[in-house]
């Protein structure tokens, strides 16, 4: 019989720089050039047959843009166990504000033993990215290392270019993290990883139609710069 595992991921960056986007693409395999701005939160879920052991509900919570500088992020980042922050390849301004979605990140929500949930940095739109903005984003391998990123991307919702490569990386980080924990009941147990309930009939959440393919994790050397 297989487990499941309740994984709730939070998917943060400015307004605009395609959050919407890339769950949809991910979650239902469409993209569209007129979603509305998201207010508060949205939510969609993905299942994951990850081993013959273990079913994934991945949970992800699509935080409005500009809920940073509102007081309802603590609420939505509770019990949450990864992110990814995006920031738009096309805008400078959205990179420049990658730092301070990490900082609020970590100093809301944390692991039992107090180490900052994994987090995967996308540059999303890079199918138009302008040489121009390029050479202004420093080397981006250094700079995820130093500010603690468990890995990063190059994406496109559009044209649908390592948006699952990226959650993949994600989800492994989130589980290496759980295969990590001591069993449950033991006394060195420093945390619940995984949120154990939620009520899917009342948020009227179901499994979205994308199709799921197993993306082995990839080397800094095999990602797309």
């Amino acid at each position: 019989m297989q487990q499941e595992r309740l994984l709730k991921v939070l998917v943060i960056g400015d307004l605009g720089v395609g959050k919407t986007s890339i769950i949809k693409r991910y979650v239902h395999q469409i993209f569209s050039q007129h979603y509305r701005a998201t207010v508060g939160v949205d939510f969609a879920l993905k299942l994951l047959n990850w081993d013959h052991k273990t079913v994934v509900r991945l949970q992800l919570w699509d935080i409005a843009g500009q809920e940073r500088y509102g007081n309802m992020t603590r609420v939505y980042y509770r019990e949450a166990v990864g992110a990814l922050v995006i920031f738009d390849m096309t805008r400078a301004s959205t990179f420049q504000a990658v730092l301070k979605w990490k900082g609020d990140l970590d100093s809301k929500v944390a692991l039992g033993n107090g180490r900052p949930v994994p987090a995967v940095l996308l540059g999303n739109k890079c199918d138009q990215l302008s040489t121009d903005l390029c050479s202004k984003l420093p080397k981006l391998e250094n700079f995820t290392r130093d500010h603690g990123f468990v890995g990063w991307y190059e994406t496109s919702a559009k044209d649908n270019i390592n948006i699952d490569a990226a959650i993949m990386c994600l989800v492994e980080s989130i589980m290496a993290v759980e295969e990590e924990r001591p069993p449950a009941g033991d006394p060195r147990d420093p945390s619940v990883l995984v949120s154990p309930r939620f009520d899917y009939n009342r948020t009227g959440m179901r499994e979205g139609d994308g199709k799921y393919s197993v993306c082995k994790r990839e080397s800094d050397s095999s990602m797309m710069h």
